[in-house]
This record gives structure tokens, sequence and C-alpha cells, in this order.
């Protein structure tokens, strides 16, 4: 069983002190089963040779007096181990697995088995719940109606639901596939790791890969919002007045942005000055809409809305101010 576990030790990357920790705690609930306690046992465990030794502790009392015997030892039972025990006298003895009966053996191997799916499932947990927000790559493993299942290098199985997916999507099984990690829950103890290719966070992440002054701070993403594969419209700044943002993010004949823009569909990717002036950003948001006339009602000023005119025959609209950059105004 030892050895057993030094494999299992070797495939999943357990460390040598949580493989300790593990491999006592099974045997403990075990002894516990057996002999209703496990106070007065010390376990040694050497997981690199797969040596275990189990020792129970026990008092000598006189013979008759027994009252618990997990706990006391008679004197002429103490004295078949060692001849020269005392009343009073603490006594050593080694519990060999094999007295543990078989049942229990196969209980406790079971007992390992799920303490160490238990572990790797908590370490994948927190290693993806870091990642949250974050850029990742996995490879197409199967092709569902409503999901794509991928699995990365480490066989980790990410999940990319048909509503989180651009619409032009379109992958074979064995593609590389880049999304976001949306959110990390446990579900039954296992991790359920979501990934998102429709995240307006996956379009600013984007920027921070592809532009390096995004990279470096030099540039901030104010806000960003999408209709994923559509278009999207992304808000920037700089402290730094010798850099112009949006040239910068765009590049030369848009050379920074095309890659992003390819990622995404070919989703049309509209990059703006940030503004604190709510009436000018918006100005600035709808300008390929044929803006003429921008509202601000005092009744909805609370709410950060305003009402636009249109010289096309779209019909006035509002549009809803939403974290510091208007939400709706892509749909204009």
């Amino acid at each position: 069983m030892i050895e057993s576990f030094s494999e299992f030790k070797d495939d999943k990357f357990i460390d040598r002190v949580t493989l300790m920790a593990i491999l006592e705690d099974v045997f403990r609930n075990a002894l516990k089963k057996k002999f209703g306690s496990d106070d007065n046992f010390d376990i040694i465990i050497n997981p690199d040779k797969g040596d275990l030794e189990i020792w129970r502790n026990r008092i000598v009392v006189e013979d008759g007096e027994v009252e618990e015997p997990n706990e006391e030892i008679s004197l002429s039972e103490a004295r078949k181990i060692e001849p020269d025990f005392e009343v009073g006298e603490d006594v050593s003895e080694e519990v060999k697995l094999i007295n543990l009966g078989r049942r229990a053996i196969l209980a406790l191997r079971q007992n390992l088995i799920s303490k160490i799916h238990e572990h790797d499932n908590t370490t994948i947990y927190k290693q993806f719940k870091d990642l949250e927000g974050e850029i990742y790559t996995a490879e197409v493993h199967h092709i569902r109606h409503k999901a794509i299942i991928l699995l990365d290098d480490e066989g980790n199985e990410i999940i990319l639901p048909k509503d989180k997916q651009i619409p032009s999507d379109f992958f074979r099984k064995g593609d590389n596939v880049r999304g976001i990690i949306e959110s990390v829950e446990l579900k039954g103890n296992k991790p359920m790791i979501i990934m998102s290719r429709t995240s307006p966070i996956f379009l600013e992440q984007l920027f921070f890969q592809e532009i390096p002054e995004v990279f470096d701070g030099l540039i901030t993403i104010k806000k960003a919002v999408r209709i994923p594969g559509e278009k999207a419209k992304v808000a920037v700044d700089s402290y730094d007045d010798r850099i112009d943002p949006v040239g910068a993010c765009v590049g030369m004949k848009g050379s920074r942005i095309h890659g992003i823009v390819r990622e995404l569909g070919n989703e049309n990717i509209d990059v703006i000055n940030w503004t604190n002036n709510p009436q000018l950003m918006v100005t600035r948001a709808l300008r390929d809409q044929g803006l003429i006339f921008t509202h601000w009602p005092w009744q909805t000023r609370s709410e950060h809305t305003a009402q636009c005119l249109f010289c096309s025959h779209s019909p006035t609209l509002v549009v809803s101010w939403q974290l510091e950059l208007p939400g709706s105004t892509i749909r204009g």
C-alpha cells in the first residue's frame, strides 16, 4: 500500500509533508475504527522507502485489573513481550497491518485514494482560482452540443460553454483555444473551471498581451464593452501627454490591433480616448453612428442615462451609462 502511495506522489507531485499528513490521517482513522481511539498510537512513516510502523502504547496493570484493553495490558501479557516489565510501566507493542483485518485494509486503501483525489482537487481549485480573469490556453478534447471540453497540458478539464463562445468560433479536436478563466467553483468536491471568450475582460487582457504600453502601465484601459464577434469599444487613457493612447493601441495601419481582431473573429474594435466629461464621452463613443444631438434629462441624470438623436433612420434611443462607459452605445 505504501508503494502504491509513492506512485501517487510521483504522478500528482504531492510534496513530502502533505504525503506524510495524508498517510498518517488515513491510518489513524483506521485505528479509531478498530480500537476506538488512536491517542496512544505512534505511526512512523518513511514514504521514500515504503516503510510503515504502528506502535501501541499501554500501561502495565495487575492481572485481572484491565479495564481499558486499548490503554492497559495485564502484567502476564506484558511479560510475554519483555520479562522484566513491572506494574505501572509503559509497554510499546508493534501493530502489524495484517492485524487490522482484510476488510479494514480494503477500506483503508479506498480512503487513501479518496484523500489523494480530494487533495488533488483542492490544489487544482486553488491554482485556477488564482487565475480568474487571466488568459489561459487549452486544447479541444471533446465537442458537445452545449459546450466544448478542453484539456490543458496537465490534463485539467476546462469547460467552454456555448454561450461563452464567439458566434463565429469553430473548433476541431486538437485545436488550441484561448480565453479567460471566468469562474472556478467546487461541484461535489470537484473543481468546475469555466472559460469565456465573450467577456469584455478577455478583450482587455488581449490588450495587455499585445500592446506593450498597456502591459507597462503607460496606457490604462478605462473600460471595454463588446457585442462578441460583432463590435467592441475600448476607452483608453494615458498619464503621459507625450503618448497618443489610441494611436499606440491601433498601430500603423492597424498593425497592433490586428492580432486582437483576428483572435476575436474579426470583431470591429473601436478604440476611443477616455474623458471624464460624460457628454463628450458619449459623443466619442457614438461618433460612427451619426450622432447629432445628446440630451441628459434631469430626472434620469442619477441613473446615468442619456437620450441620443441620430441622423440615420434609427429612432432616438436611450444609452445606459455603466461603470464609466456607455454600456449599450455599440448597438447604435
